[in-house]
């Protein structure tokens, strides 16, 4: 049952709502506001665009041309769609979305099967992504230097990120790294342009969605883009970002403002490496297998820098991603448990260093083939992602959220994103399987 302590929070929360309502009083913001409040949503979007997306449009564009690019508009309203749940969840309710996924189931057997859901989904999606992050930084180094061996690379990268985490020093840099991977971005937004595209090829590939044979490789990259862009422990992330950097309901709109332009702007981004790929790369007799042949599709712009700059991209997208992943796992667990959510925490610490561990380890016995392992990394998160839209929308509906819980449009947006994300999932598992056989196999 609902403790006196939380239902007195919901209820003073709604007074204090209902008197600013009738007094006209309210926090919504000029537009030159909303870009100052401009926060949570960029680090979701950041979050996202890592070396799995890069890898896998990368991968999509020089094998399909433009015709995967559906794929990110749907994974990129999609995400803005969830995304804006999850932060309208955080900001209304003052809480993360564990802990409001454990307040908001009353029977406490359905209430411990949905944690016990929630952590095995958190546990198996953030290590698979985190095995994408350190094999990513993989990419990335030997892109440049292509004699270093893997393991001492996945060993210095992994002490870095535990050293980092455990004493507290990541924040600058982690500010650092990102701003190379958003000038990595920039880099392949203006090479998408000046590679002159087939505009009218793009148009089509954005519009008529096109899915190759079952068991195809071409139908792993699908549930790729979507798994590389609607990543499940950035729903955790948004609610808290958004619940402390948004302390009124009323402000909603801010974060919505602040959900779309920054999502929407990563999506950009995305399609945007797709489609260098596709105008430099497809078509010819390159196959993207690693960091090198990555950079064939920013050499219109960068010449012979290409490589370099597609090296360091990785290798910063990789490190602050598998830092980020790492916290995500931790605070989501750590929420949905009712645990302290504080970074000196012993329980909060084990958490992180076993998705960190666990990534390594994956990294080192799968990566033989480091693009195929991060395409399957990828759809592991797809395959995860029904699960937790699910527990999203569930508590995007709360009562108590009064006039911001979900209308008509969001749930029906909200369920026919799972159905098709459950659609390609299934006509993915075949592919999905073999590919993964191959990389335990090979």
């Amino acid at each position: 049952m609902e403790s006196d302590v939380l239902r007195g929070r919901r209820v003073c929360c709604r007074h204090i709502v209902a008197l600013r309502a009738k007094k006209g009083v309210g926090m919504s913001s000029s537009l030159v506001q909303k870009f100052k409040n401009v926060g949570p949503g960029a680090l979701v979007a950041a979050g996202f665009i890592g070396p799995g997306t890069v890898t896998t449009c990368t991968v999509s564009g020089a094998s399909y041309g433009y015709t995967m690019l559906w794929a990110l508009l749907f994974a990129t309203v999609a995400t803005i769609i969830f995304q804006e749940m999850a932060s309208r969840v955080g900001i209304v309710s003052g809480k993360g979305l564990g802990e409001n996924i454990r307040d908001r189931i009353p029977n406490k057997i359905l209430m411990w099967i949905a944690i016990v859901i929630v952590i095995i989904a958190i546990f198996v999606g953030n290590i698979a992504y985190e095995t994408g992050n350190i094999t990513g930084g993989i990419l990335g180094i030997q892109a440049v230097a292509p004699d270093v061996p893997m393991l001492p690379i996945v060993v210095v990268l992994g002490v870095l990120a535990f050293v980092a985490m455990w004493i507290g020093s990541y924040k600058v840099v982690e500010v650092i790294l990102t701003a190379i991977v958003v000038f990595m971005g920039v880099v392949f937004f203006v090479t998408a342009i000046a590679s002159n595209p087939d505009w009218g090829a793009i148009a089509a590939g954005l519009f008529i969605p096109t899915l190759p044979e079952e068991g195809s490789k071409g139908i792993l990259t699908a549930v790729g883009l979507i798994g590389t862009t609607i990543v499940p422990y950035n729903l955790f992330l948004h609610a808290s970002g958004a619940s402390e950097r948004f302390k009124d309901p009323d402000q909603v709109s801010d974060a919505r403002f602040d959900t779309v332009l920054s999502i929407g702007l990563g999506g950009i981004i995305s399609m945007a490496i797709l489609i260098c790929a596709a105008a430099n790369i497809h078509g010819t007799e390159a196959t993207v297998t690693n960091g090198k042949d990555m950079a064939l599709a920013l050499q219109p712009l960068l010449g012979s820098w290409a490589t370099w700059m597609i090296g360091l991209g990785l290798l910063a997208a990789g490190f602050s991603s598998a830092i980020t992943a790492s916290f995500s796992a931790a605070y989501a667990v750590n929420g949905v448990l009712g645990w302290k959510k504080t970074t000196k925490d012993l329980r909060f610490k084990a958490i992180w260093i076993i998705v960190l561990v666990a990534g390594c380890c994956m990294a080192i016995v799968l990566g033989k083939s480091p693009t195929e392992l991060i395409l399957v990394a990828q759809a592991a998160n797809a395959i995860l992602l029904p699960i937790m839209a699910f527990f999203v929308l569930y508590c995007a509906n709360g009562k108590d959220l009064g006039k911001w819980k979900n209308h008509v449009f969001a749930n029906c947006a909200g369920v026919v994103i799972i159905v098709i994300t459950l659609f390609m999932c299934y006509r993915n598992m075949s592919s999905f399987l073999a590919s993964l056989q191959k990389l335990i196999g090979g």
